[in-house]
């Protein structure tokens, strides 16, 4: 891994960890299906322009259709349109540490469903990655937490890893950003329909809204994604994926700053342990594809 590699995980990892604080700032004047569902199409739209310029086709492989439908239905309509709306109610900084224990999910569902080995050091990670996340939800509990939101964004981080599990490899074969673009408009057209159901459409268009619901789209959700792309082509998906393990405490970080979310002792520790959890998990994953 070499010092550009490590500098485009560095800043994935943080321009990813951001979006919670953004979309807590978007949810505070918006309706969040409404409103993910008028990102994902804008969002989609600029993908597919992108992709068509570079000679891209829509004309997909049956694995690449059915990576598009998964994806959008489980990254966008479930894990951030059930984020955005948990945000209604709990902290970004809380979001994304349950949000960020998704390659925990993924490694655990993978020993239990898929039958994938782990080894001694990564099954030490996922103990203690899960027991960074109780201790942190202990005091927060205590506190008065609401618990529908955090249910909310444990279903969202369940879905995302049981579709990174169904979808492994599944873009291979090129059309990488129109897949990505794609995607977006599934995630866009449930959520049009769930908003249809569940919300009466409300917005506030003001400044402070608006530069977050812009940054949105391009940062976190069409830039981030590019160079994650790049990450996994330059040093594969296993060593690309163990800067997963600084979510955490970007997200918290990022939320104290910008929102002024308040962070106990013991959230600070949860943090520390969490980001130990996910990296030996990933680090015992480096080490079997070695072998």
């Amino acid at each position: 891994m070499d010092i550009r590699a490590i500098g485009m995980g560095l800043l994935f990892a943080l321009i990813w960890s951001s979006a919670f604080t953004s979309a807590r700032i978007i949810v505070a004047d918006a309706s969040p299906l409404m409103i993910s569902s008028l990102r994902f199409a804008i969002a989609g739209t600029i993908g597919v322009i992108i992709a068509r310029a570079l000679g891209q086709s829509w004309h997909l492989t049956p694995a690449q259709w059915r990576a598009t439908i998964i994806f959008g239905l489980c990254q966008n309509a479930l894990y951030l349109g059930l984020n955005f709306t948990a945000m209604t109610t709990i902290e970004a900084s809380l979001a994304s540490i349950i949000a960020s224990t998704m390659p925990l999910i993924v490694a655990l569902l993978g020993w239990a469903v898929k039958g994938e080995k782990l080894s001694p050091m990564g099954t030490i990670g996922l103990i203690v990655g899960f027991g960074g996340v109780l201790l942190i939800m202990a005091g927060r509990l205590s506190n008065g937490v609401d618990l529908f939101g955090v249910l909310l964004c444990v279903i969202g981080a369940l879905a995302l890893a049981i579709a990174t599990l169904a979808v492994r490899n599944a873009s291979s074969g090129g059309n990488v950003i129109m897949i990505v673009g794609l995607q977006m408009y599934v995630g866009a057209i449930t959520l049009f329909f769930a908003s249809l159901v569940f919300e009466t459409w409300t917005v506030n268009w003001n400044p402070k809204m608006l530069i977050a619901f812009i940054y949105t789209i391009l940062a976190p959700g069409l830039f981030a994604t590019w160079i994650w792309f790049a990450l996994v082509a330059r040093i594969g998906a296993v060593k690309a994926a163990t800067f997963h393990f600084l979510n955490p405490f970007f997200g918290v970080a990022i939320a104290a700053m910008i929102l002024g979310e308040k962070l106990g002792f013991w959230d600070i520790v949860g943090v520390a342990v969490i980001c130990a959890g996910i990296l030996a998990v990933q680090l015992s994953k480096q080490s079997h594809t070695a072998k």
